[in-house]
């Protein structure tokens, strides 16, 4: 099994989808030199957030990213800015790791999601555990499926009918690859290179289309598009289990070396679990119990 993974962050990434994990570029380690504190010192919190990554964010401020930013920004009293730059190659360096020109300030400081332990910056304490979820029409056939394990007790004519939604480097592929699968899946790159394009299309386009039977994401993104897809698809979370890892922590990322900031953010989410939690469960996030987990290598947790 291989152990590098892609999440947005989110996942990131990630995500990644995340997410949040596309996050790949240089950064200054934590034994590297002290860095300018940016603390937000002057009344404004600078997030750096992807324009077009619902629904972790986009440049509307419609995301659970963008409104955990915004409580944030109420609780401490702060106006809320924004550095725009799709989460992908380059992210943090243009975002995080970028002076304003002229200037000795960062153009922001400071990112909502990155995984847990997450080596391209500092990383906060968790404020969300997530995991991987399939996506599939909610049609008579798949009645049967209330985990992922009974997907594959499908009669054998139906079940190597089917084409497979996934992007690589995922979890998902070696699942499918130690099921023999892997020859019905339709694979999707974790980074392309239209800002335009988004995760959530697998289940918007090609899912409605009929290009794919079932999708494999990151949860928060599954769990966003499934509900507007409304009832003409069902979602089914993996568990947490021994073997393939579908699930990752989410925590929020700021530069090395500035350990005040980090301090005052880590305190905030220490104290906000529970509205973050709110903001989470209307976008319709998969959370599972928080618990320490080894750190994801970077491109872990993405899409």
């Amino acid at each position: 099994m291989r152990d590098k993974r892609s999440m947005s962050m989110h996942v990131a990434v990630i995500a990644a989808a995340l997410c949040c994990a596309a996050l790949a570029s240089a950064a200054v380690r934590a034994d590297g030199p002290a860095l300018p504190n940016n603390d937000g010192a002057d009344g404004i919190l600078r997030v750096c957030a992807d324009p077009n990554n619902m629904p972790l964010s986009n440049d509307k401020g419609e995301g659970y990213e963008n409104r955990i930013a915004a409580q944030m920004a109420r609780d401490f009293g702060y106006k809320l800015e924004y550095t725009y730059f799709p989460q992908r190659m380059g992210f943090v360096r243009h975002t995080l790791r970028e002076k304003e020109e002229n200037t000795q300030r960062y153009r922001c400081d400071l990112i909502i999601g990155v995984p847990k332990g997450y080596d391209m910056t500092s990383t906060t304490q968790p404020y969300l555990r997530s995991t991987y979820a399939m996506v599939f029409p909610n049609r008579p056939e798949f009645a049967s499926i209330q985990t992922p394990d009974d997907l594959l007790k499908l009669p054998p004519d139906q079940l190597h009918k089917l084409r497979f939604g996934i992007f690589t480097q995922t979890p998902a592929v070696d699942w499918l690859l130690g099921h023999n699968l892997i020859d019905q899946a339709v694979s999707y790159r974790v980074q392309s290179g239209d800002p335009a394009e988004y995760p959530g299309q697998m289940i918007e386009h090609d899912l409605r289309a009929g290009n794919v039977d079932v999708v494999f994401l990151w949860g928060p993104i599954a769990g966003y598009f499934a509900k507007r897809a409304g009832d003409s698809v069902r979602l089914v979370p993996f568990p947490a289990q021994p073997g393939i890892r579908f699930d990752y922590t989410i925590s929020m990322g700021v530069r090395y070396g500035e350990k005040d900031w980090k301090d005052k953010v880590d305190q905030w989410i220490g104290a906000n679990h529970d509205k973050i939690d709110s903001i989470l469960a209307t976008y319709e996030v998969p959370m599972l119990k928080p618990v320490d987990v080894p750190a994801p290598r970077a491109g872990d947790a993405s899409q």
